[in-house]
């Protein structure tokens, strides 16, 4: 009885691991977000459907953050053109102001999210970390996240196959 037991504790886990070393990965739905642009439109996450989107999150205080911002822009450059999305969320503790100061001096071509309640960072897995980014597919599912800096080069061939031209 208590092997069953632990075998039917066990079981669980040991799918986990098999999955992991399978390379299979959990896909998971992005959920429900509204968010306010740096120029004031209300939009939300939802209506990105049917385009492949970076979701970053960033602070203008972030040094990795400011570093890859030229990448990101270039990303972005690279694969607007068919249809690419980048969101950069600009954390809660980040003054609208200072964001906006910001984007304007570095031209950013994307769309700019001010967080200033948090929200969208709960919403999109509790992110406290900046950069947080997160790859979104055409069907609305977190395909892949990022803790610290975007591997860009990585990144490129991935959103070209998830776009449906890799």
């Amino acid at each position: 009885m208590k092997s069953d037991r632990a075998l039917a504790l066990l079981a669980p886990a040991a799918a986990l691991v098999a999955a992991m070393l399978s390379g299979c990965s959990r896909v998971e739905q992005a959920p429900a977000v509204s968010y306010t642009l740096l120029d004031g439109r209300r939009t939300e996450l939802a209506a990105l459907r049917g385009h492949v989107v970076l979701v970053n999150f960033w602070a203008t205080d972030c040094a990795p953050c400011v570093e890859e911002m030229p990448a990101m822009v270039a990303n972005w450059r690279r694969f607007s053109p068919q249809g690419f999305e980048t969101l950069a969320v600009a954390m809660q503790t980040d003054p609208p102001a200072l964001v906006s100061n910001f984007a304007q001096a570095r031209a950013l071509p994307f769309g700019v999210v001010i967080d200033n309640t948090g929200e969208v960072a709960r919403r999109l897995g509790n992110v406290q970390f900046t950069p947080t980014s997160l790859l979104i597919n055409k069907r609305g599912e977190i395909v892949k996240r990022w803790v610290g800096k975007t591997d860009f080069e990585a990144l490129a061939p991935l959103i070209a196959e998830l776009d449906g031209r890799g």
